[in-house]
Formats: structure tokens, sequence, C-alpha cells
């Protein structure tokens, strides 16, 4: 447990982790460092933290720093605090990028004080300290990357503060996380965004947009997202984004080929390869996929159904540990996937919900 934890920016996730750690009593008091006060006053009011201030030096006689800026400014509001770091304290950041930050840090972190990277597989669409959230770590990966000057002891603390929050601690050396996050999150977005942007740069891009439901919806969810993050994503990781594009322009070019001269055997293979590979990544899978056991039940359209399920199965002791909203269909319904962190538990959900007239199938 920590005395007192400093979180440098109460948005989406430095207020949740607030949240998160005063709801679970994990330091002894949390205090939220950033310039807007209303921001603060807004922290303070959740009960994301306990104090606030707009001084740097308000850093002083914590125990550990978290670092819950853009990426961008990582390295710079470190510069304003650390005049006033307290000896032995721990820093720890939640930036989407690890390589070019922690070299930054290590230039100018003080030799008393300590840090190792953090990165929570978290989020939200909605931003700021309004959409903060104690359970937003629930279940989610919470990457830790220490490196060659890490401490075992911090490393061990860090974990157990993650573990604390509900999360999943996953140890990984900072270059492998790029090039990791770059593949599952930076490029996806990257791509979802230049498929909207596609769209609507055709001539009938806004008369057609409305068609746009299904595959497209779903594919560029994700383009929502904040986008001064997101630059700020791709500028502090475009090494290993440039080496992966390149890599997907070489399986657009494949496909585009196959297509051009007519080869179905060859477009065939890659749809099926894909389709294969796809299948084979579901939650039932060791190491960084969580061990989820599921279920599809179908739903009528009515008010509270999804309310009514879930209520079944906390009331019989079952543990929800994922939820999607599948399909839905005005006026005829739909189905919701539920995922357990156990099969004893998918199993015990699918009885009884079948037992009270769902349609449930396991997957």
């Amino acid at each position: 447990m920590f005395k007192r934890v400093a979180i440098i920016g109460v948005g989406l996730i430095g207020g949740s982790l607030g949240l998160a750690i005063n709801s679970r009593g994990l330091a002894g008091e949390v205090l939220g460092i950033g310039r807007s006060e209303n921001t603060l006053e807004l922290a303070a009011e959740c009960g994301a933290i306990n104090s606030s201030s707009t001084k740097p030096d308000a850093v002083a006689g914590a125990d550990l720093i978290v670092l819950a800026t853009p990426v961008g400014a990582t390295v710079e509001v470190l510069r304003t605090v650390v005049p006033y770091i307290t000896p032995g304290t721990l820093l720890t950041d939640v930036g989407s990028t690890k390589t070019g930050v922690i070299k930054g840090i290590r230039e100018i972190l003080p030799e008393h004080s300590f840090f190792i990277g953090g990165h929570p597989m978290a989020g939200s669409e909605r931003a700021g300290i309004s959409g903060a959230d104690p359970y937003l770590f629930e279940n989610a990966f919470y990457i830790i990357t220490p490196d060659e000057n890490s401490r075992d002891e911090d490393l061990r603390r860090l974990r157990e503060l993650v573990e604390g929050i509900g999360a999943k601690p996953v140890i990984m050396l900072p270059v492998k996380h790029d090039l990791s996050v770059a593949a599952v999150s930076h490029l996806p977005h990257l791509l979802a965004a230049s498929l909207v942007n596609f769209l609507f740069d055709l001539p009938e891009g806004e008369e057609i947009s409305p068609l746009a439901a299904g595959g497209f919806r779903d594919t560029t969810r994700i383009a929502v997202g904040n986008p001064v993050m997101w630059r700020d994503i791709f500028l502090s990781n475009r090494e290993a984004i440039l080496g992966l594009l390149e890599k997907f322009r070489t399986n657009i070019d494949n496909l585009s080929q196959a297509i051009d001269s007519a080869d179905g055997k060859e477009i065939y293979r890659l749809l099926d390869r894909a389709r294969k590979l796809k299948l084979g990544m579901p939650a039932r899978t060791k190491g960084y996929l969580p061990m989820l056991w599921e279920i599809v039940v179908t739903i009528p359209d009515s008010p509270g159904m999804i309310s009514e399920i879930t209520g079944f199965l906390g009331r019989n002791g079952i543990n929800i540990a994922d939820i999607e909203i599948m399909r839905v269909r005005e006026g005829e319904g739909g189905t919701i996937r539920l995922g357990f962190a156990t099969e004893d538990e998918q199993s015990g959900a699918v009885e009884i919900l079948r037992s009270s007239g769902y349609i449930v199938i396991k997957r």
C-alpha cells in the first residue's frame, strides 16, 4: 500500500485510477495535480482524489507519482516536478508508447527516484474526468514495462497496485510493448480513421454514408478517439508504426493483385486464412489473451432484458467478466455475448438462463 499517490492529470485514465485506488483503499491519500481547477474540483467531488493542487511542488512527500498526461507531454510535465520529488519515490506513467518516453524520462530523472512504465489497456468513448469509472480497469490488461534500471521491489509494488485495481498485469520490455501495441492498437486506429476519410472523400460519400452499417460501423468505431492523443501516439511510436504499415501495404498489394488477375483460388486462400486465424484468436487462449468462457444469449426486444439476465446470474453468484451487445433489431430483439472467467461459471450460466426460457449457445 502506498501512503500518498500523486496523479498528475486527472482525466479519464487518471481520474479512473484515483477512483479505483480510493474505492479499494490502496493508498492513504490520493492527490490530484493539474492545470484546471475546475477539473480538479470535479475529481474531488466524484471521489477520485482527496486533495488537489495546480503547483508542481505538491508532489513532495508522495511515494508514488503517476504521470497520467498525454504521451507528447509526459517528459515536459516530469521536468516541472523533478526538483520536488522526494528521494525514494516511485514514478510510473500510463502512456500508450514507451521506448521514446522512457528514454526522455531517464535523461532527467533524479538518481534518488525510480521509474517503471505502465500502460492500462482500457478506455472509454467518454473523455475527461466526467467519464472516470472505478471499474474501468476491471479484467483489462495493464502492461508494465520495466527496463534494465528497474528495481525488483518497485516492480513488485507496482504489480500489486495493478492487481489491486482489478487489472491483469503483463510484464513486457518497452521495445516489445511498442511493437505489440502498434500492431493491435495503433495500426487499427490509423486504418479506421483512413477508412472514414476515404468514404467521405468519395464524390457520393455523404449520400451513401447512411448505408454504412454492420461491418463498416464495427471496423471504424475506434475512429472517434481523441485526435490530439492519437496524433501524439503516432508521432511517439512512428518507427514501429511505419514498419508495420509497409508490411500491411504488402498484404493489400497481394490481395489487389489477386483481384486484378481474377485469381479466385488466391483470393479464397487469403480470405480463408484470415477467417481461420481469427477463429483461433478467441477468449480461451493462454498468454496475453484472457481465459474467457463465452455464451451467446438471444433476447427479446423488451426494456430491461439485459439487466434481468445479469440479475439472474448475479443472484446465483456468477460473475460476468465481459459483455457485448452483438446484434439488435428494433421489434425483433437481438443477441448478447457474455464471457466468464471459468468453465464452471459458463456452464452454470447456461443452465440458469435456459431454465429461465432463454436461448443460449456456448461458444
